[in-house]
């Protein structure tokens, strides 16, 4: 397994073509959940995806500062169901965190974390800061970490 940290200008057609997929197969068809993936937000973010033989089998996005929060946010993450108890999605957010505290210099990061795995958040030091909300049908709560209180 391979890891890839590009910013979106730096992935290729092939690149978008399949993390687009994945989170289609994942968000819209596999949660039923009706709503536009294509929110715009990709053009600025960094994409973390994890590849298996050349397939692309996780991904997540890391956003700047003002795109969805304050802070630098995390979120679509994505890994296919084959691949899933393997312990990649906990990988995956080590990574990102790392990302955002050594590349991007985030003094916290914040998402909007699916209610049902807050668990796995609250592991890492993610707090929830909101009421549980409905989010295309799925309820959420937004969670923050701040690194300066490790």
């Amino acid at each position: 397994m391979k890891t890839v940290i590009k910013h979106f200008n730096e992935l290729t057609a092939l690149e978008i073509y399949d993390i687009l997929a994945l989170r289609t197969a994942i968000f819209i068809v596999e949660q039923d959940c009706i709503y536009a993936d294509c929110d715009g937000k990709d053009k600025s973010a960094h994409h973390l995806y994890i590849t298996d033989g050349g397939e692309i089998i996780a991904y997540c996005r890391v956003l700047d500062k003002g795109v969805n929060f304050d802070e630098i946010s995390l979120g679509r993450f994505a890994v296919r169901k084959e691949f899933r108890g393997r312990g990649i999605a906990k990988e995956m957010l080590t990574q990102a965190m790392d990302f955002a505290k050594k590349e991007l210099k985030a003094p916290a990061i914040k998402l909007s974390a699916q209610e049902y795995i807050m668990g796995i958040y609250s592991s890492y030091g993610f707090k929830p800061i909101s009421e549980p909300y409905d989010d295309d049908g799925i309820m959420h709560v937004d969670m923050k970490y701040e690194f300066n209180k490790e």
